[in-house]
């Protein structure tokens, strides 16, 4: 079943990570998938990471869809002007957007006070979190909206209920995440009246190529991870919150979440969709009910 087919995505920030997971299971939807990002097999960003676009659009290909890679910076509006007039002009619509683009894991400076931190690296944060999603919304909706039943997800870390109780690492990550979900918000205003939706999504804790590389490990043998940090026993892969994405997409009735904050494990209850081990990890109850409580690692009813 490919109940996708004939839908247009745009998957802005698609190189790794999340990015990648949605665009993989948008393409085993069925869907025709634009990814960006910096990093592509003749240029890196300043990750320096290997993962490109092009490998993102192969997956896309493998997993059933059509995968489109461009080269993109997303604060560049000029580049991001010319993309959508190219899937215009290819596809002559667009129907799902995802704002991805980040690109500030290098810039995290965990628990330092704002008076300590970097100016220069924290308005960069913000700059790559923020003015991405916003000049990306700013070029794509309108082609985005000459369609009924458009979707755009913006992707962030946390709820909206957990980041409202709890800081987040810092100044700038807390308001560049907490950003988001207001932008989704906002924009699920703005987009109500052409019967479109907007939805703010965030996967739990996510074992992106970054992540796996962090405890040394691989997909196939995460689980070893746990020997330094137990509490990774909650972990998800990127392919399930792709497939919460994959499912609001799917849903005729999406505008039910119009505006609402959720994460990959609350609507994995909803949808019934599980991530490729098969189970339903649930890492914000977890990390509020078990970790945060001060309890010793135990995933057993929260995956």
């Amino acid at each position: 079943m490919k109940p996708l087919k004939g839908k247009v995505a745009l998957v802005a920030g698609a190189t790794r990570g999340a990015g990648r997971g949605i665009a993989i299971e948008l393409g085993a939807a069925g869907a025709t998938v634009y990814v960006t990002g910096r990093t592509s097999r003749t240029q890196r960003s300043e990750y320096n990471r290997p993962e490109t676009i092009e490998e993102t659009a192969e997956l896309v290909n493998h997993a059933g869809g059509q995968g489109i890679a461009v080269q993109v910076d997303h604060l560049d509006p000029d580049q991001v002007q010319a993309l959508i007039a190219r899937i215009e002009n290819e596809q002559g619509r667009l129907d799902i957007l995802v704002n991805d683009v980040w690109g500030g894991e290098h810039l995290i400076q965990w628990n330092v006070p704002v008076w300590e931190q970097s100016l220069e690296q924290g308005f960069r944060m913000l700059r790559l979190a923020i003015d991405t999603h916003i000049i990306t919304s700013h070029f794509a909706l309108p082609l985005l909206i000459r369609n009924k039943n458009g979707l755009v997800i913006e992707m962030t870390d946390g709820t909206a209920e957990y980041n409202d109780k709890n800081y987040r690492l810092s100044m700038f990550y807390d308001l560049a995440k907490s950003s988001v979900i207001r932008m989704a918000k906002s924009l699920a205003h703005e987009l109500a009246p052409h019967n479109c939706t907007a939805v703010a999504v965030t996967p739990g804790w996510m074992r992106s190529e970054i992540m796996l590389d962090h405890f040394g490990v691989r997909e196939e043998n995460w689980r070893d991870a746990t020997e330094k940090e137990p509490h990774f026993i909650i972990s998800e892969s990127p392919r399930y919150v792709g497939r919460a994405i994959a499912a609001l997409a799917g849903d005729q009735e999406v505008a039910r979440w119009n505006g609402r904050s959720v994460s990959s494990g609350e609507l994995a209850q909803v949808y019934g969709f599980y991530d490729v081990d098969g189970s339903q990890p649930d890492c914000w109850r977890y990390l509020v009910e078990v970790q945060e409580a001060g309890k010793s690692a135990n995933a057993s009813g929260y995956r």
